[in-house]
């Protein structure tokens, strides 16, 4: 029997994915490039001072969850 669980983690990794490549392409990156200054630092330094750490633990939350579930299989198959 096939793994839904395992099926919808990819496709959401994926998807993550796909938009941690838009969020650091044209459109978002010129948003934040101004002359503003949030608390003296520009707003592009903080978009990628925040959004890269957390694009990481991101990374890290499904590489978890994906082990998880392979441990799980790995289990289900020994029995």
């Amino acid at each position: 029997m096939k793994d839904h669980q395992g099926d919808s983690t990819k496709e959401a990794w994926i998807l993550c994915l796909i938009l941690g490549v838009i969020f650091i392409n044209f459109p978002f990156v010129h948003i934040f490039d101004n002359d503003r200054l949030i608390f003296g630092i520009p707003p592009l330094v903080l978009y990628f001072f925040i959004g890269w750490p957390a694009s990481i633990g991101v990374t890290w939350l499904f590489v978890k969850q994906i082990n998880k579930e392979s441990a799980a299989n790995d289990e289900e198959r020994m029995e």
